[in-house]
């Protein structure tokens, strides 16, 4: 089984991923490193830093996930600032300052977008996915994370992504859509299908049923 660290101690993102892809053997970050750097501007920037900077502290194939939303009306924003766009940076916060930002707004078309970055011993490679859709007046639903209660995705007019099921978000999510072309990344680094065995960590828990 292919054995892959994940640059993340998101435990959301976490779960998505191993949902997605449960034939990967996905280990968790040693314990004792820092929280990866993430300070460029760009998604396909932060998670090639973010993969890189545990694949060599590992030496292991690592996988890592830059993502956020994108809002049309304010030119793109939060963007890479997703997580940090409250100056609390929680998901309350955030939604509180998104839905704030929108008031009386006609036009709230936005889109959520993921980049994956793969750094191997083989090389490094990236993917993304995206979904479209735009900002509601206020919060529904209680799954997911971030800014789902406010998004309604193109592809499931009528409800937020908080109100759809695991399986429905990961049918039409840009995280889904990312992890589509994993086999692309395992490609391009030339990630074989029997890699070494780790020698740290733990592998990524399961924390399925978690809000």
């Amino acid at each position: 089984m292919v054995q892959v660290v994940l640059a993340s101690r998101n435990l959301h993102k976490l779960e998505e991923i191993r949902r997605m892809r449960p034939d990967i053997h996905w280990l968790a970050m040693p314990p004792e490193l820092p929280d990866p750097p993430e300070t460029g501007d760009t998604f396909v920037e932060n998670a090639l830093q973010k993969a890189t900077f545990v694949y060599q502290a590992t030496g292991l194939p690592c996988l890592a996930d830059d993502s956020g939303l994108e809002v049309d009306f304010l030119g793109g924003r939060p963007g890479v600032h997703s997580k940090r766009f409250s100056e609390e940076g929680t998901d309350t916060a955030n939604n509180a300052k998104l839905l704030s930002a929108l008031s009386g707004q006609a036009q709230r078309s936005a889109r959520y977008r993921c980049v994956l970055a793969l750094v191997a011993p083989g090389g490094q490679s990236t993917v993304a996915g995206s979904c479209e859709g735009e900002i509601g007046e206020g919060g529904r639903g209680s799954g997911g994370f971030g800014y789902d209660p406010l998004f309604f995705a193109t592809a499931t007019p009528g409800k937020t992504v908080a109100e759809l099921t695991a399986a429905e978000k990961d049918a039409i999510s840009h995280r889904g859509a990312a992890m589509a072309r994993l086999d692309e990344l395992f490609v391009a680094v030339g990630v074989g299908v029997q890699p070494s065995e780790a020698t740290f960590g733990d592998t990524v828990p399961d924390v399925s049923g978690r809000a």
